[in-house]
């Protein structure tokens, strides 16, 4: 092998490279003509967030270099008359500026067209859509009051957005709401209740959607559920209404069979496409909650493509396929019956490939066919045309024929190059692909690199790649060392593209490959080389080790490869790389850990390494480290109320233990629960145990160390204690009314270790605080509650507690006061009376309602406001209500930011812990008149040179009868200095002036405002400039044209020149000056000239390109200025936002951002030439 080689390496993951090269279609090299080929464009349904630029793929490859053009909804779109689209430099992606322009100005439908002189290729149809995320339509939500049991579904009704949004419900807290079996979310956003609790009640249902394109969420307002039992609506109801007869004892409350919520009926169809997600949905009501099952009447279920969501509710099935058509059934069952429901599924399918058509490469005079093979239901509509135009419209040729899904081309001819169209769609969509036909007579040429070296590991397959390329297509032939022809037969497999496959590489296999592709038009030979290696074996394995902890492990690991490959040894932990740690040591052949933790533990791999092959083995460490539990446990020392327990400690395993653990088992209240009792040294193996009365002891032990607790000992034996009378009395005992009527008294059980013996009972005790009577009682068992009925509306009542038993009573309880229920006031606040304070603030006084009518503890006094009209107007639209809630008992209270000028109602309601009572009768009064709020708008219009005309408008809010306008105005300086002060008045009823007398060329403040009786309102202020005058400017054109002033800027111009121009040879002249001398003496490095060419000092020549053309004004660099014409105040401003007020004077500001030309390009590192430095001061 004496030429140079390139090496490749052919492994198991080469073997599917080249597997895809053989599948590839040919491909034409680039110096060769060809059609044009879009490489890469943009998705059908392109969604665009208005927020980025838009940007349209359009790549496509050809020779010569296509061209591009776009059309847009069906006709030319000329991308250079809108600035704000630019197509890409050798490309037809666009790029649309949208930033200050509407996004919907974009939408429509692009396709693009990319043409050399070959033929012409054009992209999908591509729909531009702006991404939308509505707004809520506002609503208002009335609270939805339910029976318990009743079926309920919450409607969220989401705007339609762009992609749609993902629908979710949570509550004020940004919480999930649970969902079960019972409440589940619709795939529409619903959210259904097979049955309501008491528990649903809640005021913040609501129901959010989040748009995906925008990232943003939005919320539908709060919906409010209050769900009654039977016997709360039908006092609710019969007290709003005087009914004394039950209401809604026929409503659907309790038990009953499963029906469907959704969908409705007894069978429904649905439509799903083939290859997409079809999502089937039965949401069923039932008291209890009903169990959905799904089953298909014509199949079975696809197991592998369905899954089960929303609690068995939705059954989704992936990838359709036709054969998922049939009738589904879901089936809702509970335990009182079943209901079914049928839903038909339809599938069609929008256009797929079968065959797509593939480029053709035909010699002159060969035949070939495009065929364009397509499925779909309905069936799709196939279309051909040539170069983008129907091929009914192109131009005849005989030499072509079209037959439904294709094409035959027959005896082609050089010039039939072209580019064919295949579109097949039906109602569901469309496929479009592009296909050439390349006519070429080409000699054959070998693609694959020469001397490639092949290498690859014995008994795996090896693949020599011969890619080539011809027309007509060349014919490929092997040979073996340069002699023996190689046929398609065992070991040897030729491949339709040249590829020569050995299915099992031997080591005989090894030595160099000759590929001779030959048509009709030459030949041309390709050398490879193949060797193959002996395979990578681990010879002695690590094996599976038990450490004590700071011990030491060793792995082994001994390997055999090819010597000719560079093996690389791994270790591995748990499939990742080992700890940084000094304590693993890595040998060649061996892993050494040092010190074991118990973090070591895991599955050691070493893995081998070769540019080839690999090959790994594992081995697990385990470190044992727990104490064993204790044994032999032993009861001593037996008394009634404690009891000396004794054990044997178990290995400790080299970890010290720090203490024992005793537990306990309760077999007569709590069997199968262990407690903590005691803990004990771990020096010790006794512990005294006190107990407590009728228990059913059994005691365990538990080891601990500084690494964990050992497994529990075996159970001792059972050791009772005798009962006796309670120790203690129930805790948290209160007395609280939950009805007008009643007071529940609770408390906190005692436990079954806390009784003490049998029988265990409350004796509940009672009595009105503030009546002298005697204590009612009351003994229950197995409760936590007692409620007493009959008690007067909110008075206190002295409540206890005490435990009793078999045995005896417990202590004396400790008395609490507590107070039976509320009931809603009876009566509102009377006298009433309010003092407004000012236009925005009114003083409210009443009298407070008298304790008995309050019926309970008393919260405050609410306050409902509203704004009837203007005082303006005879009548208005009512205002929103607003509320305003003190605290405490009060008699008087503040209603801030009211509007002046304005007619509000009140009225006042008490508040205690049952509710509110009735309103107090209306009362209206009337706001004062307050300063009015800002004119409108002020603008100056028409400036001439003494004059400006002002315009304005009213004020939004008049807060009263307006009076007239105020003007105020002054000039103001280039300094920003003040003149004086001019005012002027208007009637109310102006609403233009025209200032006159005013000076020209000037700068005017203006200050204006409306004003009542109350005063003035806020003041708005505008600025505006008279015009020049017009003998001004003629002087200062005149200056510029007189001949003294021309002439002396001459001059100077000169002088500068000449003075340039001198120090420019002076700078530049080299060794003829003494400058030069000196610095040839002192040989400094840094500062002696280069030849630009090869680095070498020279001498100045002034002989060469230093002669610059008279009035030349190109830089130094070779680059040339924008002429001084096209620069503009862009180039100067903030990135090109400069702005101009409503007179049309610029307001923006000059900042210096850019320096034309001085950054830009390649700078020359020469001085500059005479006529370059007078450019810069021209």
């Amino acid at each position: 092998m004496d030429r140079k080689r390139k090496w490749v390496l052919s492994s198991g993951a080469l073997l599917v490279i080249f597997l895809g090269h053989m599948t590839t279609a040919l491909e034409v090299p680039l110096d060769l003509p060809q059609p044009p080929t879009i490489t890469h464009q943009s998705p059908k349904d392109f969604i665009i967030d208005p927020r980025e630029n838009i940007l349209i793929y359009c790549e496509a490859k050809g020779k010569p270099h296509p061209s591009f053009s776009w059309t847009r909804n069906g006709t030319h779109f000329d991308v250079e008359k809108d600035s704000k689209v630019l197509m890409k430099p050798s490309s037809g992606t666009l790029v649309i500026d949208i930033s200050g322009e509407k996004a919907e100005a974009y939408e429509g439908v692009y396709q693009c067209t990319a043409r050399n002189e070959r033929g012409t290729a054009v992209s999908n149809n591509i729909i531009i859509r702006q991404s939308r995320s509505p707004l809520w339509s506002k609503e208002r939500n009335e609270a939805i009051m339910v029976q318990v049991g009743v079926s309920l579904v919450l409607r969220c009704r989401p705007p339609a957005g762009l992609p749609p949004p993902i629908i979710f419900w949570m509550d004020n807290n940004f919480q999930r709401l649970p969902q079960n079996t019972r409440v589940s979310q619709a795939l529409n956003g619903d959210l259904y209740f097979s049955n309501v609790l008491l528990d649903d009640t809640r005021n913040d249902y609501i129901c959010y959607a989040r748009f995906p394109h925008t990232q943003t969420i939005q919320q539908k307002q709060p919906i409010t559920v209050k769900v009654l039992d039977m016997d709360a609506i039908n006092e609710t109801v019969a007290a709003m209404y005087n009914y004394t007869n039950d209401l809604f004892v026929d409503s659907p409350s309790g038990e009953r069979r499963p029906s469907f919520m959704a969908p409705l009926g007894k069978s429904s169809t649905q439509m799903a496409l083939r290859g997409g997600v079809l999502e089937l949905e039965c949401i069923a009501e039932g008291l209890p909650t009903p169990e959905v099952s799904w089953y298909k009447e014509s199949g079975d279920l696809p197991s592998s493509r369905m899954s089960f969501h929303n609690f068995q509710k939705t059954l989704k099935i992936a990838d359709v396929m036709e054969a998922d058509a049939g009738d589904y059934r879901c089936t809702a069952k509970n335990s009182l019956g079943s209901a079914h429901h049928i839903i038909k599924v339809n599938v069609k399918a929008a256009p797929f490939w079968i065959s797509a058509p593939r480029n053709l490469i035909l010699a002159p005079m060969e035949t070939g066919i495009l065929t364009c093979r397509v499925n779909g239901d309905p069936k799709p509509k196939i279309t051909w045309s040539v170069n983008g135009v129907p091929i009914e419209n192109s131009p005849k040729d005989v030499s072509r024929k079209v037959e439904d899904d294709t094409v035959i081309l027959s005896d082609v001819q050089t010039g039939s190059s072209a580019v064919y169209q295949c579109n097949a769609s039906n109602e569901f969509g469309y496929l479009l692909a592009n296909a050439f036909v390349n006519v070429l007579a080409e000699a054959p040429r070998v693609l694959t690199p020469p001397n490639n070296v092949y290498q690859v590991i014995t008994n795996n397959p090896a693949l020599l790649d011969c890619a080539s390329f011809g027309s007509p297509i060349p014919t490929i032939t092997w040979f073996k060392d340069s002699q023996t022809s190689i046929l398609n037969r065992d070991p040897y497999m030729i491949h339709n593209n040249g590829t020569l496959e050995i299915n099992v590489a031997q080591p005989l296999n090894s030595g160099k490959y000759t590929c001779i592709a030959s048509n009709n038009l030459g030949t041309k030979e390709n050398h490879v080389y193949l060797e193959v290696k002996e395979p990578t074996r681990i010879l002695a394995q690590p094996e599976y080790m038990v450490v004590q902890r700071n011990r030491k492990a060793v792995f082994e690991c001994k390997v055999k490869h090819d010597p000719t490959l560079i093996p690389t040894m791994t270790w591995l932990k748990d499939n990742g790389e080992l700890p940084d740690d000094e304590r693993f040591v890595v040998d060649t052949d061996s892993l050494t850990i040092k010190d074991v933790t118990e973090e070591d533990e895991g599955t050691y791999t070493c893995v081998m390494n070769t540019t080839l092959d690999q090959d790994s083995a594992s081995a697990m460490l385990t470190v044992v480290e727990e104490p064993d539990p204790p044994t032999d446990l032993e009861l001593t020392d037996q008394r009634d109320r404690s009891v000396q327990l004794t054990w044997i400690p178990g290995d400790e395993h080299n970890s010290p233990t720090q203490k024992f653990l005793v537990q306990y088992e309760d077999l007569l209240h709590q069997a199968g629960v262990w407690h903590n009792l005691t803990e004990v040294e771990g020096t010790k193996t006794t512990a005294h145990l006190d107990l407590s009365p009728y228990v059913y002891y059994s005691f365990r032990v538990l080891a601990m160390n500084h690494v964990g607790h050992s497994q529990p000992s075996q159970p001792s034996r059972q050791y009772r204690t005798n009962p006796a009378a309670p120790a203690e009395n129930p805790t948290d005992v209160q007395g609280v009314g939950t009805e007008h009527n009643n007071l529940v008294i609770s408390w906190k059980e005692l436990t079954g270790l806390q009784s003490n013996g049998p029988g265990l009972q409350y004796k509940v005790n009672w009595r009105q605080k503030v009546v002298e009577e005697d204590w009612s009682s009351e003994t229950v068992a197995n409760a936590s509650k007692y409620v007493v009925s009959g008690t007067p509306t909110f008075v206190p009542y002295e409540v206890k507690v005490q435990a009793v038993n078999d045995y005896g009573n417990g202590p004396a309880p400790e008395t609490v006061v507590g107070y039976s229920g509320e009931d809603v006031p009876m009566s509102a606040p009377e006298s009433v009376q309010v003092l407004v304070q000012n236009g925005t603030l009114a003083e409210v006084h009443w009298e407070p309602v008298l304790t008995p009518m309050v019926r309970g503890g008393l919260q405050g006094y609410k306050v409902t406001y509203w704004r009837e009209r203007s005082l303006h107007q005879a009548e208005g639209q009512q205002g929103e209500q607003q509320v305003l809630a003190f605290s405490g008992n009060r008699s008087e209270g503040r209603l801030p930011g009211l509007q002046p000028y304005s007619l509000y109602t009140l009225n006042i309601r008490v508040v205690n812990g049952k509710g509110e009572g009735p309103p107090s009768p209306n009362q209206n009064f009337e706001t004062p008149e307050g300063i009015p709020g800002p004119p409108s708008f002020l603008r100056i219009k028409n400036p001439n040179m003494d004059s400006l005309t002002l315009e304005w408008g009213p004020p939004q809010d008049n807060n009263g009868r307006l009076t007239g306008y105020t003007l105020k105005y002054q000039p103001v300086n280039n300094s920003n200095e003040l003149g004086p002060m001019e005012e002027m008045t208007f009637p109310a009823n102006e609403t233009t002036i025209t200032l006159a007398n005013l000076k020209y060329s000037t700068r005017y403040k203006f200050y204006f405002n409306a004003k009542t009786i109350k005063g003035s309102g806020p003041t708005i202020t505008e600025e505006a400039v008279t015009i020049m005058d017009e003998a001004m400017k003629s002087n200062q054109v005149d200056l510029a044209t007189q001949g003294w002033f021309i002439g002396l800027m001459c001059a100077i111009a000169l002088l500068i020149l000449v003075l340039l121009i001198v120090c420019f040879i002076k700078r530049n002249k080299g060794g003829k000056y003494p400058v030069k001398e000196k610095e040839d003496a002192h040989q400094d490095p840094e500062i002696q000239p280069m030849k630009e060419d090869d680095g070498t000092f020279g001498e100045y020549s002034d002989t060469e390109d230093h002669k610059p053309l008279k009035g030349s004004r190109t830089p130094s660099n070779g680059t040339v200025k924008r002429d001084d014409s096209d620069d503009s105040l862009v180039d100067y401003g903030e990135g090109g936002d400069g702005q101009f007020n409503e007179d049309g004077s610029f307001i923006g500001q000059y900042s210096g951002k850019k320096e034309k030309d001085t950054h830009e390009g390649n700078e020359s590192s020469e001085a500059p030439s005479p006529v370059n430095a007078m450019n810069s001061f021209v």
